[in-house]
């Protein structure tokens, strides 16, 4: 049987468990190197990416990018269309008069910087935490976008910032709120960009941080992630104890007592109820020692206490055992804007507080263990619906036991079809000044495909208005 030629050749760079790769073979491609340092998720990685296909076909595994990507010397890296990297932000020195790539040098930026000078692939396509393009590294952003305008890509001084939750179910969107910024590049040589820039041809980035279409994001519905209790085996595992459940229980308590009362929620600052008491019992010397932030909440806490008195006494005397809570099961944070029960809520037990949401779309995942409780089920969210959650596809599997570990890979992990709609988009803007063969390729795909459950309302295919 003759094998179908790719329509082109990739690399995937601190590549977690497979994100990028999910969305780039959709589309045609062929994976040629792949560099992840962590032994877990290079292991899942393997599992569904590499270890399946014949061995002629799979790619090089790579365990340490700076040893194939060394600061001097030839980049031990295949010829490729397309650069995916999920990297790490590392500080740059803002010591001297560096300037682009040698003030990248000892970051992981510069083996990406590295590979570009030597293979110049018509496409990089990096992934970053919101953070990267804020004030904290406003120099480090500056330098990347530099350093790659003077390897010779075209790319916006601007940050790509995309969210799963954002698209409609058909196009691979999921119920995740995950921005992430994507820095997206064509290459057309140092000269053109430099020509460009000079005569004012700023690029601009090609997707905005908006609901695509007509989806709105209120349509998403937590639920649809979920499988079936029944067909979970170890569901015990992901069940609540029975100290979290009497935490739930005793806010809910509060919850509930506040609306009878008053026909609304609780207020959206975060409840401390250590600060519950008259404004008289303020300690003002140890108030003065407070930051700015804290002496605000505090105020708020004294203030609703004093506004709520009767039926903040009356709710802990229901209550003695409140009091032996654990200090941070103490405080409540309510987001959850008119659900009438926190059973009703998404929730997540933070070093802050218990933290309440509505039950449509889901904070981000982590890869620290504050996993998602759906309230109505009483259990956090499996790894397998984290994995769903992140878009990838409905055979995919960690490769590992250890539960906090799949939580920790899917926490660090690539949305496959936010991904896939920021590549896609560029390429189609930029199909001028890029191969034939790869956009012919991403013209031709629908979104890839996920396992997310929704009502038969919205499993008719996409159409855009």
């Amino acid at each position: 049987m003759k094998k179908t030629r790719p329509a082109f050749k990739y690399v995937d760079l601190f590549a977690g468990i497979g994100g990028f790769h999910a969305m780039l073979d959709h589309a045609g491609g062929k994976c040629v190197f792949l560099s992840e340092i962590d032994d877990a998720a290079r292991r899942t990685y393997c599992a569904n990416w590499v270890d399946p296909l014949d061995e002629n076909d799979r790619p090089i595994v790579n365990h340490d990018i700076t040893e194939a990507a060394p600061d001097d010397g030839t980049v031990d890296v295949p010829e490729h269309d397309v650069l995916a990297a999920g990297f790490p932000c590392q500080p740059f020195s803002k010591s001297g008069r560096q300037r682009g790539m040698d003030e990248a040098r000892g970051t992981l930026f510069w083996n990406i910087a590295s590979i570009l000078k030597q293979r110049r692939p018509a496409v990089v396509l990096l992934e970053n935490v919101r953070n990267i393009a804020g004030p904290r590294h406003k120099h480090e952003w500056e330098v990347i976008i530099r350093t790659l305008r003077e390897l010779g890509y075209r790319v916006s001084d601007k940050p790509t910032v995309f969210s799963p939750h954002l698209l409609h179910p058909m196009l691979g969107g999921t119920p995740q709120i995950r921005d992430r910024v994507f820095i997206l590049g064509t290459y057309i040589g140092p000269e053109e960009v430099e020509r460009e820039l000079r005569e004012g041809k700023h690029p601009q980035p090609h997707v905005k941080r908006a609901p695509v279409a007509d989806w709105t994001p209120d349509q998403w519905r937590a639920e649809w992630i979920l499988d079936e209790d029944e067909s979970i085996p170890n569901l015990g595992d992901y069940a609540l104890s029975s100290a979290e459940e009497q935490w739930v229980d005793v806010w809910d308590d509060l919850v509930t007592s506040f609306r009878d009362a008053y026909g609304t929620k609780l207020p959206g600052f975060p409840l401390w109820s250590d600060h519950w008491h008259p404004q008289s019992d303020l300690d003002d010397v140890l108030f003065s020692a407070y930051p700015t932030w804290k002496q605000e909440i505090v105020s708020k806490n004294v203030a609703f206490y004093e506004h709520n008195r009767s039926l903040i006494d009356g709710w802990r005397e229901r209550h003695p055992e409140f009091d032996g809570f654990p200090p941070s099961r103490r405080k409540l944070e309510w987001q959850a804007q008119d659900s009438t029960s926190l059973w009703d809520t998404v929730m997540h037990f933070r070093p802050s507080g218990i933290r309440a949401k509505a039950p449509t779309y889901l904070p981000a995942l982590v890869a620290i263990t504050q996993t998602s409780i759906y309230g109505p089920r009483k259990r956090r969210l499996t790894p397998r619906e984290a994995a769903r959650l992140q878009g990838l596809p409905p055979e995919f599997r960690f490769a590992n036991k250890s539960d906090k570990a799949s939580y920790k890979q899917a926490g660090n992990g690539v949305a496959v079809g936010a991904a896939w709609h920021v590549f896609k988009e560029h390429v189609l803007a930029e199909k001028d000044d890029l191969p034939d063969a790869l956009v012919s390729a991403v013209e031709g795909r629908e979104a890839p495909l996920n396992d997310i459950k929704t009502p038969n309302l919205l499993r008719v295919p996409y159409r855009p208005m």
